[in-house]
């Protein structure tokens, strides 16, 4: 018999290369399994959704089914902790429904994007960007202009494959928190790259190369005027929204 367990965990999305298994690489996925299997927990794990190399995550979510004898949660998670790097810590177990399934279940999902106006040091240049100036009223106005129902054609990784491109976002924030930036975003999915563009967008509106209106042009699917990602290293999955 076997329980089916939902696991919130974090992340340092710089000492791998993305979350989901993938060949020839290291990723969360592997060093998860590989710490399941060190104490005789043959699994498969469902992640709630991929970040890509050097996307961080406070607030990521798996679920797995494991033997039913391990009902003490908080003495697996202990064990599981000592197994994994130091880049990777389980902060929450809770035993689930077994049709709960972290990504089809999620209803929401937050990410947010972090930067700051003083330049950087070799301890914190992979978990901010640097920016050298901020129009923050500008960019409290545009940030809005995402939340609703949308195409985000233009707003995906050159080479993505998804045929459906329709997003909702339900809700958007810019704001300031101590000495750093935060753009905030809230929605059912996204696509590939989907936040590192936008963000990029709002940052070429701030630099005044861009404006509002042509952020609304691309939106609307009219013309694909921005393509360049931000750098990932600013980037957090932090939230996943079940019922």
């Amino acid at each position: 018999m076997s329980i089916n367990l939902k696991f919130t965990i974090s992340y340092d999305g710089s000492s791998f290369l993305g979350s989901q298994k993938q060949p020839s690489k290291i990723t969360v996925e592997d060093e998860l399994l590989r710490a399941f299997k060190s104490i005789n927990i043959d699994t498969k794990i469902v992640l709630s959704g991929r970040t890509d190399r050097d996307v961080h995550a406070t607030g990521q979510v798996f679920n797995c089914f494991v033997p039913n004898y391990w009902e003490d949660f908080y003495k697996l998670k202990e064990i599981l902790n000592k197994r994994l790097p130091n880049s990777i810590k389980i902060k929450d177990i809770v035993k689930v429904k077994d049709d709960f399934h972290s990504r089809f279940s999620a209803k929401k999902r937050i990410y947010r994007y972090i930067v700051t106006t003083k330049p950087t040091t070799p301890f914190n240049s992979k978990y901010i960007t640097y920016i050298k100036n901020i129009d923050e009223p500008l960019l409290r106005s545009a940030i809005k202009e995402f939340i609703g129902v949308y195409d985000f054609l233009y707003f995906q990784k050159t080479g993505s494959q998804k045929e459906i491109t329709k997003r909702e976002i339900f809700s958007t924030k810019f704001y300031k928190y101590r000495d750093i930036y935060v753009f905030k975003f809230c929605a059912n999915s996204y696509l590939r790259s989907q936040i590192r563009l936008m963000v990029g967008f709002l940052l070429a509106i701030n630099d005044k190369k861009l404006n509002i209106n042509d952020l609304k042009q691309q939106l609307n699917c009219e013309k694909s005027i921005f393509k360049t990602p931000i750098s990932p290293n600013g980037l957090y999955l932090t939230k996943i929204i079940y019922r």
